[in-house]
């Protein structure tokens, strides 16, 4: 289903087999400004998040011909469009995966609209203030970050990372060498209240250093420093 809007609206893709959910969500959004489009299965979902220009993806976990593990694995494989996982009440299983498979952030079913809204338009701004940076380069030891580019690489190689990731990156980056507790971090790098029984960051922080270590960077470390949060330092260095 498509529905035409303003080209500056937020175009957003959802992707759930239930066809009433789909449609209170389209109403939804499009009443808060933004353009939905719509698929029914994980396989077409996929094409269309690849083959045409989104803002945000919104994906379910319970798809049919593709579940949602599969279509963001694929995914992640040559995209960093942010994605909002739809996971089922209590399924913590769920939530931890669809973050370590590369996810932005998670809401379970059934969810309050006004959250719906409120994730949403974190995760938008998070991408606008990133483009906005006064200063888009940061350095730390040979990690180089661009906020308007969203571009992360090391020995001039280009890194993947998730929207999230990025975001975590980024604030770390901005004063490499001083710790950043984790109340700054989630509502900064996920857009929300930090909540102590949430891992969400934690579990971001995990990937990302998966990330760097396999990108090869060796000039800079993600610290975990005790009782604070974490602080990005450059390699060698006593922090």
């Amino acid at each position: 289903m498509n529905r035409p809007a303003p080209a500056d609206r937020p175009r957003i893709l959802l992707v759930d087999d239930d066809a009433e959910l789909c449609e209170l969500v389209a109403t939804l959004l499009e009443q808060n400004g933004m353009q939905v489009d719509t698929s029914p299965d994980g396989s077409s979902g996929l094409a269309r998040a690849r083959e045409e220009s989104h803002d945000i993806l919104i994906l379910d976990v319970q798809l049919p011909l593709l579940n949602g593990f599969e279509v963001l694995r694929a995914l992640r494989k040559d995209s960093s469009l942010p994605v909002l996982m739809l996971t089922a009440r209590g399924s913590e299983e769920d939530r931890f995966t669809g973050l370590e498979q590369g996810a932005d952030d998670y809401l379970p079913k059934p969810f309050h609209p006004r959250e719906l809204i409120a994730r949403i338009r974190a995760i938008l701004r998070r991408t606008q203030r990133s483009e906005d940076a006064p200063s888009p380069e940061r350095k730390v030891g040979d990690l180089r970050l661009h906020t308007g580019r969203r571009e992360v690489r090391a020995h001039g190689k280009l890194l993947s990372c998730t929207g999230a990731e990025f975001e975590i990156l980024a604030c770390l980056m901005a004063s490499p060498g001083h710790p950043i507790d984790r109340e700054n971090l989630v509502q900064a790098a996920l857009g929300r209240d930090y909540d102590p029984r949430d891992r969400s960051l934690d579990v971001h922080v995990s990937h990302l250093r998966k990330r760097l270590q396999e990108g090869g960077v060796e000039g800079a470390r993600i610290v975990t420093v005790r009782g604070e949060g974490y602080l990005i330092a450059p390699a060698g260095s006593h922090t």
